[in-house]
């Protein structure tokens, strides 16, 4: 017999996960939609996120709170700095090498990180204003985590809000389409595919301060999730901003009810639904024609 806390207990989790699965989608597929770059080095620019939010407070003494605003400031910069040495350079060939390139970068951040602070994990505490928790009399609540899915359906409406309904939005979509065209009206093409990668990374960075105070703070962090967050993204359908919402919230229940009926299957439920998903679908769920 299945306690009722038990149940609600692994739901919470499974939408705890599901809300960074579906932050850290949202940017990947922000950046694969509007310039069409498999970002690879999206799990290792979510573990830079974590890192700066834990040495601005280390060497800095600047707290939670700032840092939800300057982590991914500083984590949108280095991404401009990838963009425009790097990526832009490879817009015109085959995706592979994007691929390729994002792939190295992950494995030099990653492996720098690991030399420095080796692989064991670094405490970063919960702010004080979101200590404690609520007993809802079948399960408790705790604050930081309501707090942290609250925030992620914030971040995910409001960037879907932007891209779908506003002129920006429907420039960046146009861009994606036909750039030459879009450049003829005035359009800044390049500056706009430069922002659309720094605001991918911008969110990988956010949701990194958000997981900091969640999961230890390890420069494996990143490179442990990335390969469900592309699963996510292939679910959802590549380049669909909803689809990656809905597939991360509604993988991470998928695993957090697993581990509770048939735990030994929670490591590779997003895959199963993913290959299902593909050989029903091969363009996902939210995806654009089959």
């Amino acid at each position: 017999m299945i306690s009722t806390q038990l149940l609600f207990g692994q739901l919470l989790l499974g939408l705890i996960n599901g809300s960074f699965y579906a932050l850290m989608s949202l940017g990947l597929a922000v950046i694969f939609g509007m310039i069409n770059v498999v970002n690879f080095a999206h799990g290792a620019q979510y573990m830079l996120g974590a890192f700066a939010a834990w040495l601005l407070l280390r060497f800095a003494g600047i707290g939670f709170w700032p840092a939800l605003i300057l982590v991914p400031l500083i984590i949108g910069l280095i991404g401009v700095v990838i963009e425009r040495s790097m990526l832009s350079r490879l817009y015109k060939v085959d995706h592979l090498y994007g691929l390729l390139l994002t792939f190295g970068l992950a494995l030099i951040i990653e492996g720098g990180f690991t030399h420095i602070y080796g692989s064991s994990g670094q405490q970063y505490a919960v702010p004080a204003a979101l200590t404690g928790g609520w007993n809802l009399g079948f399960m408790f609540l705790p604050i930081y985590r309501a707090f942290v899915v609250l925030a992620s359906l914030v971040l995910c409406i409001g960037t879907w809000l932007i891209i779908e309904k506003t002129r920006i939005g429907a420039y960046l979509r146009a861009a994606t389409e036909n750039p030459a065209l879009v450049q003829a009206f005035g359009v800044n093409v390049p500056l706009l595919m430069m922002l659309t990668y720094a605001g991918g990374v911008a969110l990988a960075g956010l949701a990194g301060v958000l997981a900091a105070p969640v999961y230890q703070v390890s420069p494996l962090m990143g490179s442990n999730l990335i390969i469900i967050v592309f699963a996510v993204v292939v679910i959802g359908g590549l380049g669909s901003i909803m689809g990656a919402i809905v597939s991360g919230y509604v993988l991470g229940i998928c695993e957090g009810l697993t581990k509770v009926f048939y735990p030994e299957a929670s490591n590779i439920v997003v895959f199963v639904i993913m290959a299902i998903v593909l050989l029903l679908r091969p363009s996902g769920l939210f995806g654009k024609g089959d």
